[in-house]
């Protein structure tokens, strides 16, 4: 099902993973794999990467922007990582873009409604965001708003 418009959407991983999926043959994985929430993006969807962490489980800091893209056309796919773990994952089309910290765009968000409490939203995992916020992560992170759409 193709969507006339693209929604936007932040993924949240640490950075070790986001950039696995950005650097290896391009692929999304939210929320350890879970399927439903990979079924609310559709082909043509904007996706951008934000790291809390270094690592998975880890105190290290990163609070970064990591990658960004467009989802590919076809469907949630599983895959076998061994040991019984089987996480769904979407094809992406990421562009060359800059790893960014997300500290000077907090005021500019139009999804942060309390900057004391910015870190909330990305507990979920995955959430949509507007076309103006994408605009400000792809300008931040000096990414091609013509491959991404944006323009």
């Amino acid at each position: 099902r193709q969507h006339a418009m693209s929604n936007n959407w932040i993924a949240v991983a640490c950075a070790e993973h986001a950039r696995r999926g950005r650097d290896g043959q391009g692929f999304m994985q939210v929320c350890h794999g879970k399927l439903a929430p990979i079924r609310r993006v559709s082909p043509g969807d904007r996706i951008a990467y934000y790291a809390p962490t270094l690592t998975m489980g880890g105190k290290d800091r990163c609070q970064r922007f990591i990658s960004i893209g467009r989802v590919r056309s076809g469907q949630p796919y599983a895959v076998d990582m061994g040991g019984g773990f089987v996480p769904y994952r979407r094809d992406v089309a990421y562009v060359a873009a800059a790893e960014t910290p997300i500290a000077p765009l907090l005021d500019q968000f139009a999804f942060i409604e309390d900057r004391r409490r910015w870190g909330a939203r990305f507990r979920f995992g995955l959430f949509a965001v507007g076309d103006e916020d994408m605009r400000l992560i792809a300008r931040a992170m000096a990414a091609d708003l013509d491959a991404l759409a944006l323009a």
